[in-house]
């Protein structure tokens, strides 16, 4: 089973398209069969989910949608893009204890300005809605837990996700090479087995 759709109970049509395509998401069907149905469908960068909103697509009051996850490898570049495009979005946030403070807005117990501490992956976050008041969480995710990805699979988003992981690697290369005292011929196979086991959330090579 894979999801592929989330449906946003919206209340201008117009209005809500003109944001989301603000945000960067691709507009992928703008369909109407008469003047009681239309289905819009914008899918944001590198994401194999989208979303769906329109006319008649759902009895859901219009802004209930809450606290939508949406991942990213780099939070303040997402944050200063969507900034710039005139989209409110709450400064960089982190819980300093407990998961509470991801929901709720800014009055949310435990919510403390800045990154994550150690910038640790899942603990950077923002937050910002769309003009219904439907909500969505920005979370950065940088290498994944265990068993959260197809092993057998090893993708980048963008040339800048896959510049980052090369830098770690070079980074955890310079202490293998450190440990053991003598350069690694084989780096480029060491740099791949690396990126691999971080994006699987399998133990690292040393």
């Amino acid at each position: 089973m894979k999801l592929e759709v989330v449906v946003i109970p919206v209340s201008d049509v117009e209005r809500a398209k003109e944001f989301y395509a603000r945000l960067g998401w691709r507009l992928d069907a703008d369909v109407a069969t008469d003047d009681d149905f239309r289905l819009i469908q914008f899918t944001p960068p590198d994401s194999a989910c989208s979303v769906q909103f329109g006319t008649n697509l759902t009895s859901a009051a219009p802004g209930s949608l809450q606290s939508t996850y949406v991942i990213v490898s780099d939070i303040a570049a997402v944050r200063d893009q969507l900034t710039k495009s005139g989209v409110e979005i709450t400064e960089i946030f982190h819980c300093d204890i407990g998961f509470a403070c991801r929901f709720g807005g800014g009055a949310a117990p435990g919510r403390v300005d800045g990154r994550g501490p150690d910038d640790g992956s899942y603990s950077s976050f923002a937050s910002f809605s769309d003009p219904d008041g439907n909500s969505w969480l920005v979370q950065e995710v940088t290498t994944r837990l265990p068993g959260r990805i197809d092993t057998a699979t090893t993708a980048f988003a963008s040339a800048a996700d896959l510049s980052k992981a090369l830098q770690r690697a070079a980074s955890a290369h310079g202490e293998h090479e450190a440990r053991t005292g003598q350069a690694d011929p084989d780096w480029p196979r060491w740099y791949a087995d690396y990126m691999v086991r971080e994006q699987a959330g399998a133990e690292l090579p040393t």
